[in-house]
């Protein structure tokens, strides 16, 4: 079945390097390979190579189904001869087909030389599986000599393709096939030249009789001597030395019959019962096509317009039909028959019209006809409900389209609802137009129905209550027997006639169906393209053209027969006495007989609007499921690009940047730096970690400081920048200053005051000026100063001499 899939799906799917590229890879089913190198295999993109050795393994399996087979049977004789055939067959296939398939050397395995020789191994088996039949049925010797020969030759055949292509030997497989071959080629010439001997002691030559029989033993015993490992010829050995010994003995003491050479002996005929099975698609009698209804866009369109052409063809054939047999019946119905020519009593009910109350009454009468206009609005409905929803689920995903679009603007980048459901759209206008035309429909029905109610309630009632509805007539003469009655009889059963060789005709165009696909495949794999219309109307022709003749034939017969009708009934109408309560009662048979018409063409239309309305439903459940899928694609849509539209405003700046401080920015020589092209980053409040403390100013720059050495200075000269005394610290009691030291040109250390347990946290004093208000200035080990001078003034010199070691006193105020 996988091969028979497999040609099936070939001339649909462009199976190629550049198309749909599908690897296969398969091994050397001999080649073994190596303990390094591994088996050989070969991978292709080619599903020609593909059915290739998925046929090699149908036939070897077929020829191991063959091998398992019991002999000693019939079934199992059969069995085996049928599956060695079929695996011939597969072979012999390979072999004419591989090259043109692979259009590359393929594996040995696969090669022409070896799937031939296998094709003519199964080929041989089978042979002498005929001759195990032969011998079985105990055929007649000439028979099984020749079925025995044949199976030789096949197996010499066989041995010599093996013995002289330079490839097959070396695999193990061919080894051990080499010496069954030659022992089998040896037994089944032995069992010719066995039969044959037989054949030749039953006409008296005795000497042919030893010279076969000699043949024989010398092959069997050369396969005992050379192939015994494979095959035991131990019994055919006894039996050919039995027959040996016995023809010698009788020809030495009774015949002297003189032997002949081998080489004058006659070569022993041949038989083939065989052959190989051809290989036609589907292999399987259960095989099912996966993919019958996947053809190319080209052949679709084309079997979408050739299916309209073939329904409109056979809709307008029927419709002529139909329009006819309405005709007949309402001329029949205008002229009263065949009511009239029954009604000759004027007392009872005519058998036509009791027939018609019968027909009317098994169809279910009235009740049917109400059930099935009942049944019509919730069907609509139904079908209304479906369109509704799926055009509803548009108008939704339509309208959430809109806002987004309106909302992001040109950022919402993907293609509008309302121009990719325009196709979806306009197949739903077109089933909204299906479902108004179809209530008018029903509407002309209703209408119909209700004009005639009365008269089909009427047919349903009993011949008793049907008889007393309908008028009666006492006519003035009798006209049973009247020859005008019996022609108009004649031709009224003509007409009928015609009305059922209609229907028939009718069911037989409804039922034709004949499959283009593959025509179409055809052309199109022939000539790239499909004339569609060419090819259906030729294809239409000749399969309606037959159709076609006998619907006019039937036409034109009809038309002679209401020509004819009419004629009579004019005769008949002159003949028949006519007063007013006989146009009563024919007025009441007419319109019986027009509500039976109208009673069977209202159930017909009605089942019709029933079958439309369910074949609608489930077009309109695809369209559903059609809507469905486009809006769900379109909402995966929708939300992966919000998320992407989301995720890129995030990344944009959330804050604008925020200018450095001046203190930052500005150098201590007040100069401008130069704008920096880098943003600054917006402040962050880091949660857990240890505060740090502010950022550290410049040092402040003092203008008009002095030294105590500066201080004699004249006044016109600028005051050079006095530095504070350079921060010592206190020394140990008793200890000095050392002599000589000097305060350096600018304090040192931080400018700012910092805070223990901050990075940078260091005890130098601050420059200081003299306070003379402030108490304990100097017990203050270089507390720095709160104060500063004005611009211009000059620091008083900061105390020199080392803290006291004792604690400090507290002060106190005076009073």
């Amino acid at each position: 079945r996988y091969y028979d899939q497999l040609c099936s799906i070939e001339p649909k799917f462009p199976f190629s390097e550049n198309q749909v590229c599908v690897t296969f890879t398969w091994k050397d089913a001999f080649d073994k390979g190596s303990l390094f190198g591994g088996s050989a295999k070969l991978a292709l993109a080619s599903l020609g190579y593909e059915k290739t050795c998925v046929l090699f393994n149908c036939g070897a399996l077929a020829s191991q189904i063959a091998a398992e087979q019991n002999l000693d049977n019939d079934e199992g004789l059969k069995a085996a001869a049928k599956h060695y055939q079929f695996a011939s067959g597969a072979f012999q296939h390979i072999k004419d087909t591989v090259l043109s398939a692979l259009n590359r050397e393929p594996t040995v395995d696969i090669s022409p030389d070896t799937v031939g020789t296998l094709s003519l191994i199964m080929l041989a088996q089978a042979q002498e599986v005929f001759f195990l039949k032969a011998t079985r049925d105990k055929m007649k010797d000439g028979i099984i000599a020749k079925l025995a020969n044949q199976a030789a030759d096949y197996y010499g055949d066989a041995y010599k393709q093996c013995q002289y292509k330079d490839t097959l030997p070396k695999y193990f497989y061919f080894q051990e096939v080499f010496p069954v071959l030659a022992a089998k080629h040896c037994i089944m010439q032995a069992n010719a030249e066995y039969h044959q001997s037989i054949l030749a002691k039953q006409q008296k030559k005795f000497g042919e009789e030893i010279g076969r029989l000699q043949h024989a033993a010398d092959l069997v015993k050369t396969v005992a001597s050379r192939y015994d490992e494979y095959i035991n010829v131990k019994d055919l050995v006894d039996k050919i030395n039995r027959a040996l010994t016995a023809a010698k003995k009788d020809n030495d003491f009774i015949y002297h019959d003189r032997v002949p050479d081998l080489k004058d002996l006659e070569s022993v005929g041949k038989a083939s019962l065989v052959k190989s099975t051809p290989v036609v698609v589907p292999l399987s009698q259960k095989f099912t096509d996966l993919f019958e209804k996947m053809v190319p866009l080209q052949v679709q369109q084309s079997l979408s317009v050739y299916n309209q052409r073939k329904a409109d063809q056979v809709n307008r054939l029927i419709a002529q039909m139909r329009e006819a047999t309405n005709l007949a019946n309402g001329v029949l119905a205008s002229l009263n028959l065949p009511a009239a020519i029954e009604d000759v009593s004027g007392d009872t009910v005519p058998q036509s019209i009791l027939n018609k109350s019968k027909s009317v009454i098994e169809q279910g009468g009235i009740q049917t006809v109400d059930q099935l206009i009942k049944d019509l609005p919730e069907l609509l409905q139904r079908n209304k409900e479906i369109l509704d929803e799926s055009l509803r689920l548009l108008d939704e995903e339509e309208t959430t389209d809109n806002d987004l679009r309106t909302k992001f603007k040109e950022r919402w980048q993907r293609t509008p609802s309302n121009e990719l459901y325009k196709p979806l759209r306009a197949e739903g206008a077109n089933y909204h137009n299906i479902l108004n035309k179809a209530v008018q429909a029903d509407g002309q029905v209703k209408e119909r129905y209700q004009s005639h109610r009365d008269t089909i309630a009427l047919l349903c009632k009993p011949e008793s209550e049907l008889n007393a509805a309908i008028p009666s007539a006492n006519p003035a003469k009798t006209l049973q027997g009247n020859e005008v009655v019996n022609v108009l009889r004649t031709l009224l059963a003509n007409l009928d006639e015609v009305k059922k060789e209609r229907e028939q005709l009718e069911n037989d165009l409804k039922s034709v169906n004949f499959d283009m696909t593959s025509k179409f495949l055809t052309a199109l794999a022939q000539d790239g393209a499909i004339n569609e219309e060419a090819i259906s109307e030729a294809e239409l022709d000749r399969i309606y053209g037959s159709y076609k003749q006998k619907v006019q034939e039937s036409l034109k017969k009809q038309e002679e027969l209401l020509k004819n009708i009419q004629n009579a009934h004019q005769d008949f109408s002159k003949m028949k006495q006519s007063n007013n309560e006989s146009n009563l009662r024919e007025e009441v048979l007419k319109n019986l007989a027009v509500a039976n018409d109208n009673f069977v063409e209202l159930v017909a239309n009605l089942k019709e609007g029933t079958k439309f309305y369910n074949e609608l439903t489930e077009i309109l459940l695809k369209f559903q499921n059609k809507c469905s899928d486009i809006v769900f694609a379109r909402k995966t849509e929708r939300d992966e690009l919000l998320k992407d539209l989301q995720q890129s405003i995030a990344r944009e700046p959330s804050a604008p940047s925020i200018p450095l401080p001046t203190y930052q920015t500005t150098p201590a020589g007040g100069s401008k730096p130069a704008a920096s092209s880098t943003p600054t980053p917006a402040p962050r409040t880091m949660v857990g970690t240890k505060p740090q403390p502010p950022a550290r100013p410049p040092p402040p720059v003092i203008s008009a400081a002095s030294s105590p050495s500066s201080a004699s200075a004249p006044s016109g000269m600028a005051a050079a920048p006095a530095a504070a005394p350079a921060p010592t610290p206190t020394p140990a009691p008793g200890a000095t200053a050392p002599a000589g030291s000097t305060a350096p040109s600018q304090a040192q250390g931080p400018p700012y005051p910092t805070y223990p347990g901050y990075p940078g946290y260091c005890q130098m004093p601050m420059p200081m000026g003299y306070n003379p208000y402030m108490y304990g200035q100097y017990n203050l080990p270089y507390a720095p100063s709160p104060v500063y001078q004005n611009p211009g003034q000059a620091p008083y010199p900061a105390p020199q001499q080392p803290g006291y070691p004792f604690p400090q006193q507290p002060y106190y105020p005076q009073q």
